[in-house]
């Protein structure tokens, strides 16, 4: 089928250059039409913890590169966040508003239950905190879960916030002010985050532009914020003169043409793996256009879920998630004194992170 362990697929360290995961599953139950894999990066920090994305992949292909890309993302913003955990995550084939029930819900969390602990599950595309209730059922090891049973709820919540965070970083580090107010913001993607994101923008005084495949997404912004301008596509946000592009919909945004095209001084969004390929963060270096590493920037959903481990806080996460804003500014000082793009920068960190905090593993207690 799929050569799991070569490395054709897409899912590359930037620095070694190899793929690496721990542990792949995949999970099949006929009877409720669950088909879902999940891919284990990384466990030198920790236990892995990570979303299930629940989408309509094009082939199991597709789904697998998907997830290994995904879970190694995860390795690295748990570790550049500060956390105790590994990279993982789990991602379900069908359509979410055709093929979600709950067997397959429960199925799924019953397989997640099998791995003992080596992965902790939440919240992604596709699914919602009333689903990991549903997994919760059979698992232990879900989070994300609502409010009402103990859960850190919606985590989009602090991803945005985090996000903001970082776009204020990369204001401050760009015109020497923590601000976005005049800026014009394009936002790609006004799904569960990117609407949270506009808030605090059009909060903070930002001139906002949008654009949304989900023309019911758009419309429910627009009702909240009028003042919220609304273009037709990706090409035609990125073509507009902007002073921040915040790609926050699906992966893979900053591809060769749209960074030839793009007309932006920042980049800083919500979504998960925003470079198409490696060298693409060298493009946008080359441009002069400043990167704030998707993984760093949007931490802030991963902080919010991995609170619930010790008992949900939602100050605590939130203080938390506030920090990137100062983890961005790190990143960007060390990039330019290292003469290395943000994104090889935030790489060096995690990985330095992941070796001295995991070799300390090897430490025998005697149990």
């Amino acid at each position: 089928m799929t050569d799991v362990f070569g490395l054709s697929h897409k899912d590359a360290s930037p620095v070694t250059g190899q793929s690496r995961h721990e542990q792949v599953v995949f999970c099949s139950d006929e009877r409720s039409g669950l088909r879902a894999i999940i891919a284990i990066h990384n466990t030198a920090l920790g236990p892995a913890l990570g979303g299930t994305r629940f989408y309509p992949y094009e082939s199991e292909q597709a789904a697998l590169a998907d997830v290994l890309n995904l879970s190694r993302a995860m390795a690295y913003k748990n570790a550049i966040a500060g956390l105790d955990l590994g990279g993982g995550k789990a991602v379900i084939i069908g359509d979410p508003a055709k093929d979600k029930n709950e067997a397959m819900l429960r199925a799924f969390g019953r397989f997640v239950q099998s791995l003992g602990g080596r992965y902790f599950t939440a919240c992604d595309v596709g699914t919602f905190s009333e689903d990991m209730d549903v997994m919760a059922r059979e698992s232990s090891y879900v989070t994300g879960r609502t409010l009402a049973h103990g859960g850190a709820g919606d985590s989009s919540i602090l991803t945005a916030y985090g996000v903001f965070q970082g776009m204020r970083a990369a204001a401050e580090h760009s015109w020497g002010v923590p601000s976005l107010r005049g800026r014009r913001v394009g936002v790609e993607g006004v799904g569960k985050v990117g609407n949270r994101l506009v808030g605090h923008l059009v909060e903070d005084g930002a001139e906002v532009v949008v654009c949304d495949v989900s023309e019911r997404a758009v419309e429910q912004l627009v009702r909240r914020h009028p003042q919220v301008r609304v273009v037709a596509d990706r090409a035609a946000l990125t073509a507009s003169a902007l002073d921040v592009y915040a790609p926050c919909a699906l992966g893979g945004a900053l591809d060769d043409e749209t960074v030839a095209h793009l007309n932006a001084t920042v980049v800083c969004g919500g979504a998960n793996n925003q470079l198409a390929h490696p060298g693409v963060e060298k493009q946008l270096a080359d441009r002069g256009i400043l990167y704030a590493p998707d993984y760093v920037v949007n931490a802030g959903g991963v902080i919010q879920v991995a609170d619930e481990i010790e008992g949900f806080n939602m100050g605590r996460a939130r203080a938390k998630a506030t920090q990137i804003y100062d983890t961005t500014l790190k990143i960007f000082s060390s990039a330019a004194e290292d003469g290395v793009p943000p994104a090889v920068a935030a790489d060096r960190l995690a990985e330095r992170r992941m070796s001295d905090v995991g070799r300390i593993r090897g430490i025998w207690l005697g149990h």
